[in-house]
């Protein structure tokens, strides 16, 4: 059975596991879990399959893993306890009868269309011949370090910012969210920006860039940044915060804390 036969198969039955228990929960937004789990799954089975086991396929395995995990835990500790996801709960709504069919089409077999395309500098690492680490190694290394720090940090003071009464209906302006007004979307697409020049050092790597493009078109014009502007641009403060404040690449200074 070929590399990437097996690894379409293991995702496909992943899809299912986390379609059936977002059933049993009676809530889509277990997908918002399952996708930093499924790279992780995917990248180590592909690791795993693969004739060659190289340094720079468990460095690349590593950065996906801390990444995916982080992400995963975030979101689990961020949706429990609450009811689900207000644009899962909108689909909900608006899809009626056809949810159960629309919800597995287009929340989880497309999740899954789209994880395999963004991993793609992943599965062609973990393929390729072993090679010493070179320049773009660590520029890559470099690059996912600088997303991670935005990514993490972002949500980290996200989450204090919710969690105090204080800013009950105040619109989050302070430390990363004052350079950009989506850092931990910045800070996605950044990583994979960084494991795409990884790829870039191996035979044929060059072909895993359709990886970082795609999670950068997804996040800047359809479920990212788009979803959570619409919804932000209700707040009164909405309109000076997006003057002074960039929608993805932060600006070089910022005045108030980080």
């Amino acid at each position: 059975m070929s590399y990437y036969l097996v690894l379409a198969i293991t995702l496909l039955a992943f899809i299912h596991v986390w379609f059936i228990l977002s059933l049993i929960a009676k809530r889509n937004d277990v997908a918002d879990i399952a996708w930093g789990l499924g790279f992780i799954l995917l990248t180590w089975t592909s690791f795993f399959i693969a004739d060659i086991k190289g340094t720079r396929s468990v460095i690349t395995a590593l950065l996906v893993s801390v990444w995916g995990i982080r992400l995963a835990w975030h979101i689990h500790a961020r949706n429990k306890g609450k009811g689900e996801d207000y644009r899962y709960l909108a689909w909900r709504n608006e899809w009626g009868k056809w949810f159960l069919v629309r919800s597995y089409l287009q929340v989880f077999i497309l999740q899954g269309a789209f994880l395999f395309i963004i991993i793609l500098p992943v599965l062609l690492i973990n393929k390729s011949e072993d090679t010493p680490i070179i320049w773009l190694d660590i520029l890559g290394i470099a690059i996912w370090m600088i997303g991670f720090y935005f990514e993490a940090v972002g949500d980290a003071q996200l989450i204090r910012f919710k969690n105090n009464p204080n800013n009950k209906g105040k619109l989050m302006q302070e430390g990363l969210w004052g350079l950009t007004r989506h850092p931990n979307y910045f800070g996605e697409v950044v990583q994979w920006w960084g494991i795409g020049i990884i790829a870039l050092a191996v035979q044929g790597g060059w072909m895993g860039i359709i990886g970082p493009i795609t999670i950068t078109f997804l996040i800047l014009k359809v479920s990212g940044i788009p979803m959570l502007e619409s919804n932000m641009k209700s707040h009164p403060d909405f309109e000076k915060y997006s003057q002074q404040t960039n929608v993805f690449f932060p600006r070089l200074t910022n005045t108030k804390k980080i």
